[in-house]
Formats: C-alpha cells, sequence, structure tokens
C-alpha cells in the first residue's frame, strides 16, 4: 500500500508542480479579461438562478442544475480540503485559495457557456451536454473528448465517491465509534436509493439539501468567528502575509514555502470549486435556459458561494482558531477543523458532523451523474436509446456504473486518507487539462456569445435549439 502511495504522491506532485499552477490560474485570468470580468455581473447570475426560465429548452430549472452542481462541489475539500491546506501550506493557502475561487468564476462561466452552447437533444428526448461534447462539436477533437470521458469517469471515483465516504467514515468513527465499515454500508445503502431514480431524483434531494446545509455551516462559522473575535483581523493579516512571505507564519508553518502555500491552496480550491475540471458544464447542460449567457452566469454564482464565502469562512475560522487556542494541534488536517468547531459549547461537534455527512453525501450524489454521463459519451448505444425516459438510463454501462460506484463508497470508508487524496489530486489534474484545452481555443466563441447576449443588452433573447 505504501508503494502505491508513494507513486501517487510523486504523480501528484508533478502534476500539480508550476506547469498545472500556471495553465490552471493563467487560465482563469485569462479568461477574466478576454471576457471583459463576467465577475462584475454576479447579482444578474444570482438573480436568474432563483428564476424560471419558462419556455426554454432543457430538462432541469437552472435552479436544478446549479443545486446539483453545488451538491458535487460543495463537499469536503470546503472542510477537510482547506483545513489539510492549512496544515501542508500554511496560513498562506486559504488566500491562494480564495483567489483561485475569484478567477475561477471566469472560468465556470465559460464553461456553462460552451456546455449549453453544444449540447445536443438525445434521440431518448433528454439534453446531453459537457466539455466532451465542446471538443467534439467545436474543436473536432474527438479523440480528447474521449480522454476527457475517461478522465472523469475514473475521477468520479475519486473526488466524488472514495474521498467523500472516506471523510464520513473517519468523522462517525471518531465521534461516535462507529467502525468504518458499518458506516461504509450504511452510506451506500443510502446512495443507492437515490441514485437508482436517475437523474431526477438526484436534482430533487439536492435542490432541498443543498440551501439547507449552505446556509447551517455558514451559521456555525459565523458563530466561531464571532467568538474568535479579537483575533479575526490578526487572522486576515496572516493569511495575506504568509501567501508571499513564508517566514511571517512563524512557529510550526516554518516548513512551508510559498511553492507549498500556492500549490495546496490552489489545488484544493480547485478540488472544492472544480473551476477549470470541466465536471460541472455536465449538469449546466441540462438547464432549461433560453441562451448560454444566462446559464454561463448562474453557473459562475456556484464558484462564490463554494469558495469565495464557504471556503474562505473555513480557512478564516481555521487560522483565528489557531491564533485563539494555541494549544490546538494543526499537523493533522483532519482533525483541525473538528478541534475549531468542538470549542462551540454542546453543538460545535455534532453541526460539524452534520455538515461533512450532508456535504460528502450530496458531493457522492453530484458526482454518480457526472461520472454516469461520461459513461453515457463512452457508450453512445446507452446514450441515443430511443425507448425515452429513465428506462434508458438503467440499461447496460449506466446500471454497471452504478454498481461499481456504490462498492467503490464502501472501500473507500476502510482505506486511508492519504492515498485516497493524492489519487484524488492526480485525477482532477488529468481531468482539467483537455477541458482547459477547450476552454483556451474556444475563448473566442465564448467572447463572441458574451458580447452578442450579455454586453450588448440582449440576455432576454432566444438561442438556435439544440439538434441531434
Amino acid at each position: 500500500m505504501d508503494t502505491i502511495n508513494d507513486f501517487f504522491l510523486l504523480l501528484s506532485s508533478l502534476l500539480w508542480g508550476w506547469p498545472m499552477i500556471i495553465l490552471l490560474l493563467g487560465t482563469h485570468v485569462f479568461l477574466t479579461f478576454r471576457l471583459r470580468i463576467p465577475q462584475r455581473k454576479l447579482l444578474t447570475g444570482i438573480r436568474l438562478s432563483v428564476q424560471k426560465d419558462k419556455g426554454a429548452s432543457g430538462d432541469v430549472s437552472q435552479f436544478g442544475a446549479l443545486a446539483t452542481a453545488l451538491a458535487a462541489t460543495i463537499g469536503t475539500g470546503n472542510i477537510v480540503g482547506v483545513a489539510t491546506a492549512v496544515a501542508l501550506g500554511g496560513p498562506g493557502a486559504v488566500l491562494w485559495c480564495w483567489l483561485t475561487g475569484i478567477f475561477g468564476m471566469s472560468t465556470k462561466y465559460a464553461e456553462g457557456l460552451l456546455a449549453v452552447k453544444y449540447r445536443v437533444k438525445g434521440k431518448d428526448g433528454r439534453t446531453y451536454g459537457g466539455p466532451m461534447y465542446a471538443l467534439e462539436r467545436g474543436l473536432g477533437m474527438k479523440w480528447l473528448a474521449l480522454l476527457f470521458a475517461i478522465f472523469t469517469a475514473l475521477a468520479s471515483f475519486g473526488i466524488g465517491c472514495t474521498v467523500q465516504a472516506n471523510s464520513i467514515a473517519l468523522l462517525a468513527n471518531e465521534t461516535f465509534g462507529v467502525p468504518t465499515w458499518v458506516v461504509g454500508l450504511f452510506v451506500c445503502v443510502l446512495t443507492a436509493l437515490v441514485i437508482v431514480g436517475g437523474v431526477k431524483a438526484i436534482a430533487r434531494v439536492c435542490t432541498v439539501l443543498v440551501p439547507f446545509m449552505a446556509v447551517l455551516y455558514v451559521l456555525g462559522c459565523i458563530v466561531i468567528l464571532c467568538m474568535n473575535g479579537s483575533y479575526v483581523w490578526p487572522a486576515v493579516q496572516l493569511i495575506v502575509n504568509s501567501a508571499f512571505n513564508p517566514s511571517a507564519a512563524g512557529g510550526g508553518f516554518v516548513g512551508a514555502t510559498v511553492m507549498m502555500a500556492a500549490r495546496y491552496g490552489i489545488a484544493r480550491g480547485l478540488f472544492s470549486n472544480e473551476s477549470g475540471m470541466g465536471s460541472a458544464p455536465i449538469v449546466a447542460a441540462a438547464a432549461q435556459t433560453r441562451n448560454p449567457v444566462r446559464q454561463a452566469l448562474v453557473s459562475s454564482t456556484g464558484t462564490f458561494w463554494d469558495t469565495v464565502i464557504i471556503c474562505a469562512l473555513t480557512g478564516l475560522v481555521l487560522v483565528s482558531s489557531i491564533l485563539a487556542y494555541p494549544d490546538i494541534s494543526y499537523a493533522d488536517g483532519a482533525a483541525l477543523t473538528k478541534v475549531a468547531f468542538s470549542k462551540i459549547p454542546y453543538v460545535g461537534a455534532p453541526l460539524l458532523a452534520f455538515g461533512i455527512l450532508t456535504f460528502a453525501f450530496s458531493t457522492i450524489l453530484g458526482w454518480s451523474y457526472y461520472g454516469e454521463s461520461a459513461v453515457n459519451y463512452l457508450d453512445v448505444r446507452g446514450e441515443r436509446s430511443a425507448d425515452g425516459g429513465e428506462q434508458s438510463e438503467v440499461r447496460g454501462s449506466s446500471l454497471f456504473y452504478r454498481v461499481l460506484y456504490v462498492t467503490a463508497l464502501f472501500f473507500g470508508s476502510i482505506i486511508s486518507l492519504d492515498i485516497i487524496w493524492n489519487i484524488a489530486d492526480c485525477m482532477n489534474a488529468l481531468m482539467a487539462i483537455p477541458n482547459l484545452v477547450a476552454l483556451l481555443l474556444l475563448s473566442g466563441v465564448a467572447a463572441r456569445e458574451t458580447k452578442k447576449y450579455l454586453w450588448s443588452g440582449r440576455l432576454d433573447d432566444e438561442m438556435e435549439e439544440p439538434h441531434h
């Protein structure tokens, strides 16, 4: 097991070296200015996300698509991931994580736009889309589209499946003493009960679960920040200073370099909001929207809620708690958040346990849809089945994928955290590369569509219908 872990650790460090950091952040910054800073239309995006686009084509409402995407992104990356980044990269990692979110909004915007622009309607009446369709239909790169679909299917077992199951099992074991295999079985059964109903069942659960869990977690963070009141501003200063000057962190963070802070901050930022990874556009393509830009604006709000708000709050809670309680050991990223929340009398630990449980479970549901969509793209027969409705979903490759996904949940709950995080980091990078290629090569299309609908004041105009 150590040999396997060492291999993925090496591969992860290679994939997440300077080339990936430059490619990822470079794409975020390039698209921000290429699209004329779409972040300034954040309030419009928030407004559109809660409105129904009547008469528009698509399978789910814009809010349903956003909730499903947020279900997949608001997960343990927001809690355990940020804590791991702080433990390994020092407080400065929080700033890099936050900056990845700010600039990543434009990347998430472009992903949503291209997903709707190049989506197709299958013979079963359902809408299909995502980076694989943008690569195939926009660039004629079928081979790269296939690679993206393969990496997505593999990534779903890492980021969306085993990592989340591991976090649930670890916390339940530490908090309540429940054996990890028992937790694993429980998660398997619960997941199977939802995903057997297909994407509609997933969307229904996510639409209810996501707003509730996010609000509850944010309130918990605000309570801790109020308790740590006198340490909040020093925490902000420490985060900013140590992002560029490692010696500013001092103490146990002395081993952290600027490169480590940037690497872990950006890696966890991507893990958290998935901007640039290409997962969220898969569900964005199914949204009921009258033109690509409307859904693009809605998609970009996902990164705002996930990283700019929730991850920033988590990071601030962790760093202010470390300053407020010097006895806290921050070497173990997984336990760091738990210790911080336990400072809230009586309700802190249960609140965190509930938060991780719901965050992780919603991520498991969201990623099961991404992985299944990728498998359906690889198996054209399954995707283009003409018998209609949910019937086509449960045939062949889809059924096989669902069984495999639920099985992986169990093994994820009993394997060590280190190896799971390292594998997840590798899969994230491999998935991001073809997606970033598509975003950069199709940036001209995204810019034209943005100019046509957003900057020309034609946000209510209809687009052409997707075709077979």
